[in-house]
């Protein structure tokens, strides 16, 4: 076909994938700032997850599907009250299909442990759930293909807090020129939902030297921790 065939049936693709993700409830706009409403309480939560998990092993809407072994849409608990975003999936999260199970997954799963959590009661996922080449950051036009999956994870699974992990994924919640350092450690709002800001596990890994930075985030972690009612 013509490029013109070629660009109405990736319009049609675009359009269909937006009317499934407005039929789950994901009223999104694209824009830096998202405010979403207080979300309604769902009451089938594996019926919304199930199907978007589906959706996103399967998504084209933006280059990234290209190049993945495996789409990773996140997993954990639907009614977890701690979820954690990160930026995108690696090489190893592109090969199993799952989110942080690479060595900065595993330092993860030890932070989630120290907060008295198992993985499997907390819900983890990325901003965008393919991988970028060479875990290069995701461009804004990725990150905004991607964002109806993520906004109707938050308001299905309607976490109390949700840990945001390194600069992309803060920047996500809370658009900003400030950097990590100053933005870690202040709760934030995002739609009634309590943002934590914190360093990536793999920036707490590239500065292993420097035993100040894995402080500091246990000092965001015990906020999140007192919040949630853990001593």
């Amino acid at each position: 076909g013509s490029l013109r065939d070629k660009a109405e049936e990736l319009r049609r693709r675009v359009e269909d994938r937006i009317r499934f993700l407005q039929d789950l409830g994901a009223g999104f706009v694209f824009r830096t700032e998202i405010k979403p409403p207080a979300p309604p309480r769902v009451q089938d939560k594996a019926g919304v997850i199930g199907p978007l998990e589906a959706a996103v092993r399967s998504c084209t809407l933006c280059p990234l599907s290209a190049g993945r072994t495996n789409a990773v849409p996140g997993e954990g608990s639907y009614d977890a009250p701690l979820m954690f975003v990160g930026e995108g999936p690696g090489a190893d999260e592109d090969r199993l299909g799952r989110p942080f199970v690479g060595r900065a997954g595993q330092l993860l799963t030890k932070i989630i442990a120290a907060m008295q959590f198992t993985r499997e009661e907390v819900y983890i996922t990325n901003i965008v759930k393919c991988r970028p080449p060479e875990n290069r950051t995701p461009f804004r036009s990725e990150a905004e293909a991607c964002q109806p999956y993520l906004l109707t994870q938050i308001r299905t699974i309607a976490p109390r807090v949700i840990v945001s992990l390194g600069k992309t994924a803060t920047d996500f919640f809370v658009p900003s020129t400030a950097g990590m350092s100053d933005l870690r450690g202040t709760f934030q709002d995002f739609g009634g939902i309590k943002v934590m800001p914190t360093f990536h596990p793999s920036y707490v890994m590239r500065n292993e030297g420097d035993p100040r930075i894995k402080r500091l985030v246990w000092e965001d972690m015990k906020q999140v921790m007192a919040f949630l009612g853990k001593k």
